[in-house]
């Protein structure tokens, strides 16, 4: 275990010593996660206050705790994966109520008033959505998030969770889920008898196959590593496995995708899989190569497309919560303490997970 929990002394920070809530927090560029104490701003009329039980472990973690985009604001707690139970509410709160179980997914607060904030796509925010953490809250603190024993937002940004849904497993949705669904709904990829491929075997990818099959699509899963076959075939029930790099394999699929999802980060050759796709097939990047390049005919001549997502809106968010409910559809995840998180995001950059790290807040933050 680690040493007594350390005080924020940014000036962000006020009442010192009187801090109102405990979590991990990464003070530089190592990335490297310890106790920390800060103060939460007051519940609003429009806000939930939640106690953390669950904070899925997503690469988002590792990205800004190492400030790999270069904005990183420290102390920085991270976690955007977020599912609790109510503590409070404001005096003008509907939606929920004390003891009720909801999540919180990658932004808390957007403009309200732009196109797509009316149109329930406030991710996409003309003014900017405000990150669950390393964003800028309505106190003008920075927003610190998941790895924490609470948090409090405002209700239009949480997402009730269905009942008798393991909060557990809800906690990968708000992000990984959801990254994936948000392009299948929009390119049309529920309607079965359609076939998808999905370009890698994480936590994103483990679940585009799951909702694919539910679908009702043919689905096949490339990836580079062979010893993934048997989960992808077996565990996960995808139609058909190709080792990426074999090019007899590859040339055998030409023409027989109706849409591919990239959930990889490593480089691709786009010419090579844009061929898989049927004409005025889409191929949607939800992953971040180092760049992407092809020859423009790889699309021309098949009327193909290449789009890029990331998550999706408050609505979206909460039909892809009630869908895998009713379905009965539970991301593959590995349980652990917060004690563990640093060997977690290690574990997380080697791909040593199946398929996504959970941290149970409730029992381990104390």
């Amino acid at each position: 275990m680690l040493s007594d929990c350390e005080t924020d002394t940014s000036p962000m920070t006020s009442d010192a010593g009187n801090e109102n809530c405990l979590g991990w927090a990464a003070r530089d560029p190592s990335g490297f996660l310890s106790p920390y104490k800060f103060n939460r701003r007051n519940v609003g009329v429009d806000d939930v206050s939640i106690t953390i039980t669950h904070c899925g472990v997503c690469y988002a973690d590792v990205a800004w705790t190492r400030n790999k985009q270069g904005h990183s604001k420290y102390p920085l707690v991270p976690g955007h994966e977020i599912v609790g139970i109510v503590k409070e509410v404001g005096s003008n709160v509907q939606r929920f109520k004390a003891g009720d179980h909801i999540g919180v997914g990658t932004y808390v607060n957007s403009c309200r008033e732009c196109e797509y904030c009316d149109d329930r796509r406030e991710v996409q925010c003309s003014k900017g959505a405000v990150l669950t953490f390393d964003g800028i809250d309505t106190d003008g603190t920075v927003t610190k998030e998941g790895y924490s024993s609470y948090i409090v937002v405002h209700e239009r940004y949480c997402y009730r969770i269905p009942e008798n849904y393991p909060s557990a497993s809800a906690a990968p949705l708000l992000c990984a889920g959801i990254t994936v669904w948000s392009p299948m709904m929009r390119h049309n990829m529920n309607q079965p008898g359609k076939s998808l491929g999905v370009i890698g075997l994480g936590g994103l990818g483990h679940l585009a196959v799951k909702f694919g099959k539910s679908f009702g699509l043919k689905v096949t899963v490339f990836s580079t590593s062979p010893s993934k076959k048997d989960e992808a075939l077996n565990l996960l029930g995808a139609d058909n496995f190709i080792i990426s790099s074999n090019n007899d394999e590859m040339k055998a699929m030409e023409k027989s995708l109706d849409f591919l999802i990239n959930t990889a980060s490593a480089d691709i050759p786009f010419d090579l899989y844009l061929s898989l796709l049927k004409s005025e097939g889409v191929l949607s990047m939800v992953g971040f190569p180092s760049e992407v390049k092809f020859n423009p005919a790889s699309l021309i001549l098949g009327m193909r497309s290449i789009s890029g997502s990331i998550t999706g809106g408050t609505k979206q968010t909460q039909e892809m919560l009630d869908y895998c409910a009713s379905h009965e559809i539970y991301p593959n995840i590995d349980i652990v303490p917060i004690q563990y998180a640093n060997e977690a995001l290690e574990r997380l950059i080697k791909k040593d997970v199946k398929y996504r790290f959970v941290i149970d807040i409730a029992s381990s933050l104390k």
